[in-house]
């Protein structure tokens, strides 16, 4: 019985999704499709085999204005809506990227808080806290707590003497 009530409020739900939603929804999976398959190296190959095909059949048609016409406005149509395709799939995947880190920062202890959602803030407020973090970096560097990453100053002390060898 419960179960039956929630199949009915998804179905009144899905009912009630006004017409926008149902576009984006489509457009989301199309994008994403479109790119995953525009994306391949079998994409790129289909490309080049156009390309070269168009070029071939440039004596035959005298190299005319109507045969660069068509690689023109083809290449031009192509681009046009390969943008939005990839703007939407790169706005899906930073969008995705930055929930998982805000995630990150909520569960691990001593981390701020006020990082989450940088992406929101002025580029001015991006600037300063670029800045806090080179200093950070900076600190951490002379005081030698900084595991894992060699100093400017090692890193020009082990090339002196590479090359004194």
């Amino acid at each position: 019985m419960a179960m039956e009530t929630q199949k009915e409020k998804l179905k009144e739900g899905e009912e009630s999704r006004d017409f926008f939603c149902v576009v984006s929804d489509a457009f989301r999976i199309f994008a994403r499709r479109s790119s995953r398959v525009l994306g391949s190296a079998w994409a790129f190959a289909g490309a080049i085999l156009i390309i070269v095909i168009w070029g071939l059949t440039g004596p035959t048609f005298h190299y005319s204005d109507t045969w660069q016409l068509i690689i023109n406005t083809g290449t031009t149509i192509v681009t046009f809506l390969m943008v939005f395709l990839i703007q939407n799939t790169q706005n899906r995947d930073a969008k995705a990227a930055h929930l998982k880190l805000d995630e990150v920062i909520r569960a691990l202890k001593g981390a701020r808080n006020e990082l989450i959602d940088l992406e929101k803030l002025a580029d001015e407020d991006l600037t300063s806290l670029e800045k806090q973090f080179e200093r950070v970096r900076k600190k951490a560097e002379r005081d030698g707590n900084n595991p894992g990453r060699v100093s400017r100053a090692n890193r020009a002390e082990r090339a002196s003497r590479g090359k004194g060898i």
